[in-house]
């Protein structure tokens, strides 16, 4: 079927745009949600009036998800789990736990679609979850996931302490290849001196 876009449909088309579609995704989805119409003759004379507006409401959600982005980025949600002894979680987190989670933290609406999850969280830790809001508009929460009964709290200390304690972190420590470097240099110059001095004796 030949329709023209009423609005913007992530994906498929922007709105003032005429397309042909599937005739099931036209006459379930698009036109009842009024997201577009049968290219009739009238609606293909009201195209310039169609693109203006949905060029108007493109700019308003924009404008809408980026000041959804400043409110949601950073955002720090916990979520309790049952967990065996290896960390383990009996079950695992999903998208629509985060966006749930989410939801009540904040108390903004936050749909699953948005929670850019690659595969559920099956172990107690933190992680950082995008957030894709639109096109061009991201942000990033971190989610701990603790066993029942734990503090999540304690949780997250732990790991800051673990990132605290590895390697890179002291930049000051002198690696020990270099020192035993140094001291291999120092025995050399002793054994030089010696023989110096072995050779005068000689002379003499």
């Amino acid at each position: 079927m030949r329709v023209v876009f009423i609005e913007d449909v992530e994906g498929v088309a922007l709105g003032g745009e005429v397309k042909e579609v599937k005739n099931g995704f036209a006459r379930n989805y698009l036109i009842p949600k009024n997201l577009a119409a049968p290219a009739t003759h009238n609606n293909l004379q009201r195209i310039h009036k169609l693109t203006k507006d949905a060029a108007l409401t493109r700019a308003h959600r924009l404008d809408e998800m980026k000041n959804l982005a400043g409110n949601l980025d950073g955002s720090e949600i916990t979520i309790e789990m049952r967990a065996g002894a290896n960390n383990r979680l009996y079950g695992s987190v999903t998208g629509t736990m985060i966006a749930d989670a989410l939801a009540e933290e904040t108390g903004i609406p936050i749909e699953r679609r948005l929670v850019q999850l690659d595969d559920p969280i099956r172990e107690v830790g933190t992680y950082e979850v995008p957030l894709r809001l639109i096109a061009d508009v991201s942000a990033s929460i971190k989610v701990t996931v603790y066993a029942t009964g734990t503090d999540p709290f304690e949780l997250v200390a732990e790991e800051d302490d673990a990132q605290e304690d590895t390697p890179e972190d002291n930049p000051n420590q002198e690696p020990a290849e270099e020192a035993d470097l140094n001291s291999i240099e120092v025995l050399d110059e002793s054994s030089d001196t010696e023989k110096e001095e072995l050779a005068e004796e000689d002379s003499e």
